[in-house]
């Protein structure tokens, strides 16, 4: 009697499994391209003859840039919040790395913004280099501008989602590594980037190694808000994945269980 009841068990099981697992895969998707977020690109070379220009208004190819290590900046330099802090907060990381900048690596801020200009890279760089205390050679930390097509050529590249909202963004914060050849080898996520893993991540562009990220689970746990311009816990895919195990583990249960009442008979006989 206890193989048809379990057998009942399994498909009702298997069928509430199916849905939430559809209802994960629906939820967990991608970013499109017009959505706000990141869609990891290990591994990807960004296209390294995209045109900007600097920050007396030259024109400069990425690869005239990225000889090497090569910390890349997202950024807007009207943002007066997430942007300010997260390449001040880089200034500060950058002053306790033992390695040099311009030989062992480089950092590029790039304005996704097509209508700001160099005037204004110029002015965010005077700002940043003048705050750090250890001296920071200029070609070291490079400000860019492009147009419509050559921004949205890197940002597809790395897989940065943003939009416009009149004056401003919704876009996240991110920090992009790539080493001399352009290969994408690591993601640091938020505005507070830690010495150890801003150095871990110039270590593994130098090897061209492509680096794990903690984005990986945060990306299925959160969700990105662009009214918040944050990341909010997602409390449906999260419980349904705790469903999906605590069944999995149910159905183990039963399945061994079952497995011993059917051996007991045999054993007496």
């Amino acid at each position: 009697m206890i193989i048809p009841a379990l057998r009942k068990v399994i498909r009702n099981l298997a069928g509430g499994i199916l849905f939430l697992l559809l209802v994960c895969c629906g939820a967990s998707a991608g970013p499109t391209p017009d959505s706000v977020g990141v869609d990891e690109h290990l591994g990807v070379r960004i296209p390294l003859d995209i045109t900007f220009r600097d920050e007396t208004g030259a024109p400069v190819r990425l690869a005239d840039l990225v000889k090497g290590p090569t910390i890349i900046l997202p950024v807007y330099y009207r943002c007066s919040n997430v942007c300010f802090t997260l390449q001040g907060h880089l200034a500060n990381a950058l002053q306790s790395l033992e390695r040099r900048p311009l030989d062992d690596y480089r950092v590029i801020s790039v304005s996704f913004d097509e209508e700001e200009t160099p005037e204004m890279a110029a002015r965010g760089k005077h700002a940043y280099l003048s705050a750090m205390k250890k001296p920071f050679p200029e070609g070291g930390w490079r400000f860019l501008t492009g147009d419509f097509a050559s921004i949205h050529r890197l940002t597809d590249a790395v897989g940065f989602g943003f939009q416009r909202q009149r004056h401003e963004f919704a876009h996240p914060v991110v920090s992009i590594v790539v080493a001399g050849d352009g290969m994408i080898v690591r993601y640091l996520y938020g505005v507070s980037i830690l010495p150890k893993d801003l150095a871990l991540a110039l270590v593994e562009a130098k090897s061209g190694v492509t680096g794990g990220s903690i984005r990986k689970l945060m990306d299925y746990c959160f969700s990105y808000d662009p009214a918040g311009r944050g990341y909010v816990f997602n409390l449906l895919r999260v419980s349904a994945t705790v469903v999906i195990l605590c069944a999995g583990g149910f159905l183990a249960f039963l399945l061994l269980t079952g497995r011993k009442k059917q051996r007991r008979p045999s054993e007496k006989s």
